[in-house]
């Protein structure tokens, strides 16, 4: 479960986004154009501090792009490459705004719920006291099975970003992120299970994530 708050951020998530994914080596489309969020959907900090969020984004009228996020109170030190920015929230105080590729925190989420076929968090306000569903506008699923042995996220992280992907080897587990979108997209070589996802749009589940162990 995703605990939100009605919050004010400055800057914007969307913001943060337009102004650093241009420049990454994954990025496809035309670097001026205006991003327009599409949908997103959440996985669980199982210790309650890290905030993960998946954002899918439009380029201009061209392709969608995914930026998974990560939301951090304070630095974290092993993933000073993927910092992309801090933002203030009204609610929270400063948040430090991680490319969630280079955060363990969520590549343990995103693979948990591969291997064990999991969905993403339900999404709450709350509302004078009381919690209150918010509809996701994105549903994703695993493809594995419940009780399936996860790989734990361990020793350093180095993303690779290459056209479209990124891909990242943390012990024996290896994830593909499929940054853009695009329905010729074919599974990463090797994969064991996947995540995948619907959305306005998008009734087919499209790929997201690949997840493998060596």
């Amino acid at each position: 479960m995703a605990l939100l708050h009605r919050a004010e951020l400055r800057p914007s998530k969307i913001e943060l986004i337009s102004a650093w994914a241009p420049t990454q080596p994954w990025f496809v489309g035309d670097a001026t154009a205006p991003l327009t969020n599409i949908a997103s959907f959440r996985f669980d900090d199982p210790d309650g501090e890290v905030g993960i969020e998946t954002i899918i984004v439009r380029v201009g009228t061209g392709p969608l792009v995914q930026v998974p996020l990560t939301y951090r109170g304070a630095p974290l030190d092993s993933a000073a490459e993927s910092l992309i920015g801090t933002m203030d929230h009204s609610v929270l105080g400063r948040r430090w705004v991680y490319d969630a590729t280079g955060d363990p925190v969520y590549l343990a989420a995103v693979a948990a719920a591969a291997f064990i076929g999991g969905d993403q968090a339900e999404e709450y306000f709350e509302v004078d006291g009381e919690r209150v569903l918010r509809q996701s506008s994105a549903r994703v699923h695993g493809s594995g099975y419940v009780g399936a042995a996860v790989p734990e996220v361990v020793g350093a992280i180095s993303p690779r970003h290459g056209i479209g992907t990124t891909e990242v080897e943390s012990g024996s587990l290896r994830i593909v992120v499929a940054r853009v979108l695009d329905p010729a997209v074919t599974p990463a070589a090797g994969a064991q299970h996947s995540l995948a996802g619907t959305w306005a749009g998008q009734d087919d589940p499209r790929p997201l994530v690949w997840v493998s162990i060596d």
